[in-house]
């Protein structure tokens, strides 16, 4: 078995990676901020010295306190991908990069074809430019590097959208949600999965999406959610982002293609809804006053 060291392993995402990999018998390091700074290129060496495939899921995430602190957020997307990928590299470690839509345009509010893997990138926030700037780093360092983009994740093990429109949900009698932004909501379990299916199907280096397919708006989700709370989905009624106006430029369409891994012979990540309702039961758990769905619910 491939020894792998998960970076970010603390987040959403890494916590299923590194249950997705010990369950099958792999050996993982796991390690979280609170075990590796990847700022720090001494450290990041010392960590990955035994590794065979690495990846890398820490990230600077708060995209809206990304706009008055660029720095630190280059320090940690950019510059800690960069060690992560000169390490990786001296050692042949495999190495899997987590990306983000918002290293592209948005493609406006009519577009209709999903994002090619291939689009050159045009990041509108400060997130998006250390995350785009990551991507350029990972590759020039380490050319035989897989970097997986995703969007819209959700999962059980942080704050993610589903689980506070739930809360919301308990608490109030309407839920206003955006409807002009469209995306493909992600179980961080299936991104687990798929990281794991490109690296043990050994794809060629490049560029993955590693979204669910599909497409919902977030009122459409915030509808599927509270649903699956025991709520009435009426309760949520559609709004503007302009009436919800935030620090960073949110993108409007965030719907990626899944070609490559297609032509990898992978499979991608299953409808949205689908997915949503296999997930349910286990990102709303423990969750104040929900009614614990069933996978099995029909709606």
């Amino acid at each position: 078995m491939a020894r792998w060291v998960v970076t970010g392993a603390e987040g959403m995402l890494g916590v299923d990676l590194v249950a997705r990999l010990r369950a099958d018998g792999h050996e993982v390091a796991a390690l979280g901020r609170s075990r590796l700074d990847v700022t720090d290129a001494d450290a990041v060496d010392a960590a990955l010295e035994a590794a065979d495939v690495v990846v890398n899921a820490a990230a600077y995430t708060a995209v809206d306190a990304a706009e008055d602190d660029e720095a630190t957020a280059f320090a940690v997307n950019a510059v800690g991908a960069q060690h992560v990928a000169q390490a990786a590299a001296r050692r042949g470690a495999r190495l899997v990069h987590v990306s983000t839509d918002y290293v592209m345009d948005d493609g406006g509010a009519g577009a209709l074809a999903p994002h090619a893997e291939g689009t050159l990138l045009a990041p509108r926030s400060a997130y998006g430019r250390t995350k785009a700037a990551g991507e350029w780093a990972t590759r020039s360092e380490h050319p035989g590097a897989l970097v997986v983009r995703t969007a819209w994740l959700y999962g059980a093990h942080g704050s993610c959208f589903p689980r506070t429109i739930a809360t919301y949900a308990a608490q109030r009698d309407v839920l206003d949600v955006v409807d002009d932004q469209t995306g493909q909501p992600t179980w961080t379990v299936d991104l687990a999965d798929l990281v794991v299916r490109l690296v043990e199907a050994e794809v060629a280096p490049g560029v993955y999406h590693g979204t669910s397919e599909g497409a919902a708006t977030w009122y459409e989700l915030a509808q599927e959610v509270v649903a699956s709370a025991g709520r009435d989905p009426a309760m949520v009624r559609p709004t503007t982002s302009g009436a919800l106006a935030r620090p960073a430029p949110r993108p409007s369409w965030s719907v990626l293609g899944h070609d490559a891994t297609r032509a990898a012979g992978v499979a991608p990540i299953g409808d949205w809804r689908t997915r949503w309702r296999a997930a349910a039961p286990r990102v709303l758990s423990g969750l104040p006053s929900v009614r614990h769905p069933s996978s099995s619910d029909s709606r």
